[in-house]
């Protein structure tokens, strides 16, 4: 049976959905496309590079003589302020996020998130003051928040289901390069005299902002995205292209575009998206559960270990450029060990590589708590660091060097677990209709409990000192069992198999190995086909008659697909 379904898929579009359009999107198609999906994942997830260049653009210069004169030697508060400004502006970023990629597409959400950036680099790299220096990291953070919500989101609707884990953990991987890039680069601009050196280093960070707004032309709309907006043709084009070179015929294509077409069709019978919406009796838990990796992510203390890395290592005894270069081994271990985490969460899994971080972490923290407490002593103004009030004496070398170690292991143990794991994680678990304002709540909880530890860590490590780990350690421990209660496994299930599982209210734990039955392949299309034939006859025969074709078409197709497995 030869059928063609590219040709009557253009009028297959559901009539309460006509296509939709914008000038900018027609514009994008105007440019030559790629259809790697890792070269899509590479270029999307630039966003999380910007993330991972602000993360550690502030902490090579902590202690560095010319920022501290050039800002009046920020107290803690102030310097406070200044980490947590980007997060700030990161918080509301991720809020509006949807307002743009919705009505407008996941490419032009990150095309706005990297001017937005650019501007902000540039505002911070001329700062003439503490005001401006703020100004500028909460522009750049409203780029980072848009794209942190949008990336991840486009990334797994665009990804086939089998390497959607891979694909997902870029994003973290792209902040952890970022990371060490930036703080390589700082750790490089501290031998510049003058405040140059902190300019220059702020100056760079256009670089990135520049790659991702060049590149996003360059990249195919996501499917899902177009569908919704009854563009099926090239949604169909772009799902064929990624996963089988433009083979319509590949079951894995046939099954996929139906299970969008299915969703989408079901989607329509519902109003327009509320943030409400996201509170109902069916979407709570999972918005929940977003809320609480977004959340478990920041409180697992990495915010600690990598703002403020450069505090950790005064209290171990080392100043000046040994403290940076030590502070340096973390992040090179950073990007290395979250390398791994891209073939784990499709083989091992989200919940296990989830609940063993959690475990790891909690020990290693309470490690570094305990050996401060036991070793270290009392001291005032450390090396000019107000917030420094304990150190390790240089009698207690092998403490010192037991502190590294359990730094170091404990970002080994974050960089393939909880540091990918919850941005793929989170842009899997909500249905097509809600994802972007899903994920915009989800993140805007990341970037506000950001906001908050920025704020609060100078002041904990000045006032409490080690016990701020035992507070981490303890938030650890509660993550451990949020996850082993309320997060289901999505391993190796499709965006619209998750949905499924949600509905049917599987309990977490059971959720690995639970077969999801959706309804037989055509008998939702078929229902709502049906009822756009009686509801248009009147008014587009031609339009019914196609689309007819098209449901039967399609069903066949999927029959022969079923029969081809069994």
């Amino acid at each position: 049976m030869v059928l063609f379904l590219k040709s009557s898929s253009a009028t297959a579009a559901p009539s309460a959905n006509i296509a939709k359009t914008n000038f900018l999107t027609d514009f994008y198609d105007k440019f030559p496309k790629t259809y790697n999906m890792y070269i899509i994942a590479f270029v999307s997830t630039i966003g999380g590079l910007m993330f991972g260049f602000d993360i550690s653009s502030v902490s090579s210069f902590l202690s560095q003589e010319y920022y501290l004169k050039f800002f009046d030697s920020p107290d803690t508060i102030t310097q406070g302020g200044i980490s947590a400004s980007m997060a700030g502006g990161s918080f509301i970023g991720s809020l509006i996020a949807s307002y743009i990629s919705d009505p407008l597409g996941r490419r032009v959400s990150l095309q706005v998130s990297s001017m937005f950036w650019m501007i902000g680099a540039a505002i911070q790299s001329s700062s003439q003051n503490r005001a401006q220096l703020i100004c500028g990291r909460f522009i750049s953070g409203f780029g980072i928040g848009i794209s942190s919500s949008t990336a991840p989101s486009y990334v797994s609707e665009i990804s086939p289901k089998k390497i959607r884990g891979t694909m997902g953990g870029i994003f973290q991987w792209s902040v952890t390069i970022g990371i060490m890039v930036m703080f390589f680069i700082g750790y490089g601009c501290t031998f510049i005299d003058g405040v140059g050196s902190f300019r220059l280093a702020w100056g760079l960070q256009i670089v990135p902002g520049a790659m991702l707004f060049v590149g996003v032309p360059f990249l195919p709309e996501s499917p899902r995205w177009l569908a919704n907006h009854g563009q099926w043709s090239k949604a169909e084009d772009i799902v064929a292209r990624i996963n089988s070179k433009g083979d319509l015929e590949d079951p894995e294509v046939i099954i996929e575009l139906k299970e969008i077409k299915e969703q989408v069709l079901i989607d329509e019978d519902a109003k327009d998206v509320t943030f409400a919406e996201l509170f109902n009796k069916t979407n709570i838990k999972r918005t929940t559960v977003g809320m609480c990796g977004q959340m478990w992510q920041q409180m697992c203390g990495m915010n600690v270990m990598m703002y403020y890395i450069v505090y950790i290592f005064e209290m171990a005894g080392y100043t000046g450029n040994t403290n940076l270069v030590a502070s340096s081994i973390q992040y090179v271990i950073f990007v290395v060990m979250t390398a791994p985490a891209l073939f784990f969460l499709d083989k091992v899994g989200r919940r296990p590589l989830l609940l063993i971080g959690a475990v790891l972490m909690a020990a290693f923290l309470f490690a570094v708590g305990a050996i401060l407490a036991v070793y270290s002593e009392p001291t005032t103004d450390f090396d000019g660091n107000e917030n420094i009030t304990i150190s390790i004496p240089d009698s207690n070398k092998a403490a010192a060097k037991a502190l590294i170690a359990c730094s170091y292991l404990f970002v080994a143990t974050f960089g393939p677990t909880w540091g990918p794991g919850i941005w793929l994680y989170c842009s899997e678990i909500f249905p097509n209709r809600i994802r972007a304002k899903a994920n915009g709540v989800s993140t805007s909880v990341n970037w506000i409990f950001n906001f908050a530890l920025g704020m609060f860590v100078p002041t904990a490590f000045h006032n409490i000192s080690w016990k701020t780990y035992m507070i981490f350690g303890t938030f650890c421990v509660v993550a451990f069992f949020n996850v082993y209660f309320l997060f289901p496994e999505t391993q190796g299930k499709t965006l619209e198999e998750i949905d499924q599982m949600w509905q049917d209210g599987v309990p977490a734990w059971r959720t690995k190995n639970y077969v999801v039955e959706l309804p037989p392949l055509g008998e939702v299309f078929e229902e709502k086909a049906s009822a756009r034939e009686v509801e248009n006859a009147s008014s587009d025969d031609n339009a019914t008659v196609d689309e007819t074709r098209f449901r039967l078409q399609s069903t066949e197709r999927v029959r022969e697909v079923n029969v081809e497995e069994v």
